[in-house]
């Protein structure tokens, strides 16, 4: 051990005459650990809702959706997708029919987005049917008085029905008579109940077959979009100009981060605030590890005075409070990861801070903290330590031994 760190660590474990200057000290090391374990929460809740909105949407959601502009359907979609095999990235494509819909159940009705789709075509693009809550995509087809329809499972519980209820899918566009257009009414029987974990599509979503779709729409086989899963999701913009480039100038296509862009926007500002307003704890701490060290300095006057004159060079004096300011910051901040990530790890596994679905659309916060995150955190928090060394050790290396000891 160095001489630096033994007088350092005896500097820090040494009993004082001033008891304020100890309290002051520990208070540091808690205002660091605290700042560090909040920081290190914070940007595990940013990390872990980002993650889970990430993984919910490229579940449900399409990677690429190719779009008509007129509004009034591709006729020959059957054709038409087939333009695009061979493009590259491109891992599988299928058809689908939006519409808004309302669902009259047992209890209640409630408005939906009804998706039609080809089952085959559709799981190769979004894996948020293959694993159902109850049900089975098969049974969409299956042979019986009813067609099949999957609901989300807060749609399902809103409207009050279960497996093989059946509910009423009205169209209020409806079709036009000799007295007008009314709504029109098509029968279901539930096949399936999914729950994807984002409560916008478990409350507003309803899927069925394209030409059950195009039934209760009153539409003839037609569809409005095409969409598409990409290898890469980092070519989604390159692989939706190529998409228009084949299409021709009466489609657009758009990507799953331009329809949440929104959201993920919200996220890195949030990500941001947070830093900024928790860092505030980790300037606090660093003022105390600051007036810690300040009063230590005048404490020790008469020792720094000693070591000088015994041949303690200026670096080396500069050196002991600057490792007594880093020995206080570093057991803080490890302190702080293991609590951070202890209380992060805890709160996720056991769900413990629940969430309105209905606002954040997450039942539960969701906490992943990164090593990236803990590492910068953990450096940036031995960075202000040292920081607040810089004053605290010059004035020591600015005491004369000869004014100090004049008198002894």
């Amino acid at each position: 051990m160095s001489l630096e760190m033994f007088v350092a660590r005896r500097y820090l474990r040494a009993k004082r005459r001033e008891r304020f200057i100890s309290l002051v000290t520990a208070l540091s090391v808690v205002g660091v650990a605290t700042g560090v374990a909040a920081l290190v929460i914070a940007m595990a809740i940013n990390n872990g809702v980002e993650q889970d909105l990430r993984r919910y949407l490229l579940g449900a959601t399409a990677h690429v959706q190719l779009l008509e502009k007129s509004r009034q359907g591709i006729t020959n979609w059957r054709e038409f997708i087939k333009e695009f095999d061979g493009i590259s990235d491109v891992a599988a494509s299928a058809p689908a029919l939006y519409g808004e819909v309302m669902i009259v159940g047992l209890l209640r009705s409630g408005f939906a987005n009804l998706k039609g789709i080809e089952p085959a075509r559709e799981l190769d693009v979004a894996g948020m049917l293959a694993d159902l809550k109850e049900g089975s995509v098969d049974d969409l087809e299956r042979a019986d008085d009813f067609p099949g329809i999957i609901l989300g499972t807060d749609l399902a519980e809103h409207v009050g029905v279960g497996m093989n209820h059946l509910v009423t899918v009205m169209n209020p566009q409806g079709e036009m008579t000799p007295w007008g257009p009314i709504p029109s009414e098509k029968r279901f029987r539930v096949a399936g109940i999914m729950e994807s974990g984002f409560y916008l599509y478990d409350k507003a979503w309803a899927i069925t077959t394209l030409k059950y779709t195009q039934q209760a729409l009153n539409q003839p086989d037609v569809i409005n979009a095409v969409e598409f899963k990409i290898d890469d999701l980092k070519q989604v913009e390159a692989v939706g100009g190529r998409l228009e480039a084949v299409a021709g100038s009466d489609f657009s296509a758009t990507n799953w981060k331009e329809q949440n862009a929104h959201i993920f926007r919200a996220l890195e500002v949030e990500k941001l605030v947070t830093a900024i307003t928790i860092g505030l704890i980790m300037l606090v701490a660093g003022l105390n590890i600051l007036t810690s060290l300040v009063m230590m300095v005048m404490e020790k006057r008469k020792d720094i005075a000693i070591l000088k004159s015994l041949g303690a060079s200026r670096r080396q004096v500069r050196k002991i409070f600057t490792l007594q300011g880093i020995v206080i910051g570093a057991t803080g901040t490890a302190a702080g990861l293991v609590l951070g990530h202890a209380a992060a790890w805890i709160c996720n596994s056991y769900k413990l801070i629940p969430l309105e679905a209905e606002i954040y659309g997450l039942s539960h916060v969701p906490f992943a903290p990164r090593l990236i995150d803990a590492v910068l955190v953990g450096l940036a928090a031995l960075l202000m330590s040292y920081l607040t060394t810089i004053y605290p050790s010059g004035s020591a290396i600015r005491i004369a031994p000869a004014e100090v000891l004049r008198y002894e």
